[in-house]
């Protein structure tokens, strides 16, 4: 039986689905059926949190985003951008039981050296972890929450 982890986020009325043994979970924005792993659980959340309470647009939310980190090919857990196609906001997404660390926060950072968006955000569904960006400055500034789509 399924039983996945209550999130610090709103809960969604997913389309969750089973085969076999496997479980899985349908991803509005990719069109498909995902297996459904502690991670990805946390990412559908923060997927529907973006498009429910922020307001952020679907077409601009780009997931599992390739990038090539020290000749070695990573992947972002979410993109979102502008209408422009600036990058906004690279965000992390971790399983509930991995705890938000220093150490998450670089990895973040080393994936944003290379997409250069102005907000980086973690998340194991439990905590979130919002840094604001100042690329002239070198530096970021944490903030207790993310403004919604249109004040980014």
């Amino acid at each position: 039986m399924f039983n996945p982890t209550p999130l610090n986020l709103p809960p969604y009325p997913f389309k969750i689905s089973r085969k076999d043994d496997v479980v899985f979970i349908f991803d509005e924005l990719r069109k498909k059926h995902l297996v459904l792993t502690p991670e990805e659980w946390v990412r559908q959340h923060f997927i529907q949190d973006l498009i429910t309470n922020k307001k952020f647009p679907k077409t601009l939310i780009q997931i599992e985003g390739g990038l090539v980190l020290n000749q070695l090919q990573k992947r972002s857990d979410i993109l979102v951008y502008n209408t422009a196609g600036e990058k906004l906001m690279l965000i992390e997404c971790k399983a509930p039981k991995v705890k938000i660390t220093a150490s998450v926060f670089e990895q973040a950072s080393r994936y944003n050296s290379i997409h250069q968006a102005k907000w980086i955000v973690l998340t194991n569904g439990l905590q979130h972890v919002y840094a604001k960006m100042d690329f002239d400055k070198g530096s970021f500034v944490f903030t207790p929450d993310m403004p919604d789509y249109l004040n980014l």
